[in-house]
């Protein structure tokens, strides 16, 4: 005997069972003015006892509101990005809107605009941007994307629309951190080319190298992958020309730590080590990882704020930017000798 099929209830059963009008419990689900609150808790009230739950295309027709907010993302699997995407998402929900993401598989200008086009397609409201590259934000010019808008852009040169993080800030206290220890030589190695982000990373390391008027070497530039820092690692570990290294993010910290580890260096006996962006194994490294501390959920919940503002009217509000902060862990010490 096949299973009896229950049908999901709809907002007439909502009506019939409230003796009122379907339009009187849309007019409840939107919190509409137009209703008299008795009227309103006694339909919330078979809504919860139904279980109804609203068809939101079906509410987009009537109301010409799709309340989704898109999001761009690239790396959705990293730490930094999936937490301010879950930060995002559960602040959308509180403010009753949906939010629909899509993620950029690759970052040549053809996909990206196909991203940008989907959801765009999505009827969304307004569009999150967590892809701090360069070609991503071309993209978004050049489709002139006339949507409330905020992107995650840590130089902070779109204040209108820029939720900006003080990435530069960060990277000057790591490289302090390291110089007040009594490093002379330090090493950067920097993300990859035409992501923000390592730019002011790389920036605020050059920038306090020169104001302790310390030497300054080229910066390596790799990928955000523990693996490229392995590799890194284990080429340095030749040389021993340095003392410190300020990684860009923290996997390519770790692959430095075990590079160094497996070349017979101790860590911060020989080398010290900083990473960035404090992900949550940081701490349990070995040793523990001295990073900056970026507040991932912080910067998801401000987006929304943002967008949410601009939405009902407050174009151009903008926040002060976010500052990351500096963690001490194992992986540094004055240099021996």
């Amino acid at each position: 005997m096949e299973p009896v099929k229950v049908r999901a209830p709809s907002i007439r059963d909502v009506a019939r069972i409230a003796g009122v009008s379907y339009q009187t419990v849309s007019r409840a689900l939107n919190n509409s003015e137009n209703i008299r609150s008795s009227t309103k808790d006694r339909v919330l009230e078979v809504i919860e006892q139904l279980g109804y739950r609203p068809n939101q295309a079906a509410r987009a027709l009537v109301t010409s509101r799709s309340r989704t907010i898109g999001v761009l993302t690239s790396q959705v699997a990293n730490y930094g990005p999936a937490t301010s995407l879950a930060a995002i998402e559960d602040a959308a929900r509180d403010a009753g809107y949906l939010v629909t993401t899509t993620s950029l598989a690759a970052t040549d200008s053809e996909a990206i605009h196909d991203r940008l086009e989907y959801l765009l397609s999505q009827a969304i409201e307004g569009l999150v941007v967590i892809s701090p590259q360069m070609r991503v934000f071309n993209a978004i010019r050049d489709l002139d994307i006339r949507l409330p808008l905020v992107t995650l852009d840590s130089t902070g040169r779109d204040g209108q629309h820029s939720l900006s993080v003080d990435q530069t800030s960060g990277a000057r206290l790591a490289t302090r951190h390291l110089i007040e220890l009594g490093h002379r030589k330090i090493l950067h190695l920097g993300g990859p080319q035409d992501w923000i982000e390592a730019e002011a990373r790389m920036t605020g390391f050059l920038d306090e190298l020169i104001e302790a008027d310390l030497d300054v070497r080229a910066p390596i530039l790799g990928d955000w992958t523990a693996d490229f820092g392995y590799t890194v690692g284990r080429e340095l570990s030749r040389y021993r020309d340095f003392s410190a290294v300020f990684a860009a993010n923290d996997p390519m910290a770790l692959g430095l730590i075990h590079a160094f580890r497996d070349a017979g260096l101790d860590v911060p006996g020989d080398i010290s080590v900083v990473g960035f962006d404090d992900v949550p194994d940081a701490a349990h490294y070995w040793p523990p990882l001295t990073t900056v501390r970026q507040d991932f959920a912080e910067i998801g919940r401000r987006s929304v704020a943002m967008l949410l503002a601009e939405l009902n009217g407050q174009s151009g509000l903008g926040h002060e930017p976010i500052l990351p902060e500096l963690i001490v862990r194992g992986s540094t010490a004055p240099p021996r000798g």
